[in-house]
C-alpha cells in the first residue's frame, strides 16, 4: 500500500490560476519572445539587448554593478558577456585598481548595433505601451516593488 499523498486536481488549477511566480514568468517569457523577434534581424535577443545597455556608460563597468542592475548572478554574466566578446561586441580588461577583477565596455561596433536596436527596443516599447495603455504605469511601480 502506497502512502502517497495525492494533490488533487483542483489544487493544481488554483496554482495554476493564482500562483503569482508562475504568471510572472509566463509574462516574462512572452516579452522576451516579443523582443527576440524585433531584435532577431540584429542578431541579437533582449538578454543581449539589456547586456549591452547595461554596458552603455561612460567608463568600462565592473561584474558586480552590471550583475546587480541586470539581476543575473557572475557565473551567467560571464556566459553572456563572452558570447558578445566572441562576437567583436564586447571587451574586458583588466581593472587597474585589482588586477584580479575584470571590467566591461562596448566596442564601437557593440555600440553601432545598440544604436542600431534602440530604435527597434522603443518601437515595441511604443507597441506596448499602446496595448496595455493606462496599466502600464502601475504595473512597472508593481514590478519593482515585487523587485
Amino acid at each position: 500500500m502506497s502512502n502517497t499523498v495525492l494533490i488533487p486536481f483542483s489544487t493544481t488549477l488554483h496554482v495554476r490560476d493564482t500562483c503569482l511566480c508562475l504568471h510572472v514568468q509566463r509574462a516574462a517569457r512572452a516579452l522576451a519572445r516579443r523582443f527576440d523577434n524585433a531584435l532577431k534581424p540584429l542578431g541579437l535577443n533582449n538578454g543581449q539587448f539589456s547586456l549591452m545597455m547595461a554596458l552603455n556608460r561612460p567608463e568600462p563597468a565592473p561584474m558586480g554593478p552590471v550583475a546587480h542592475v541586470l539581476a543575473m548572478d557572475r557565473t551567467t554574466l560571464t556566459a553572456a558577456v563572452k558570447v558578445l566578446e566572441r562576437r567583436g561586441l564586447v571587451e574586458t580588461l583588466p581593472d587597474p585598481k585589482d588586477g584580479r577583477s575584470r571590467l566591461m565596455r562596448l566596442t564601437e561596433a557593440g555600440t553601432a548595433l545598440l544604436a542600431a536596436a534602440l530604435p527597434i527596443w522603443t518601437r515595441v516599447h511604443g507597441e506596448l505601451d499602446e496595448e496595455i495603455g493606462s496599466e502600464m504605469a502601475p504595473l512597472r511601480k508593481t514590478l519593482a516593488e515585487i523587485r
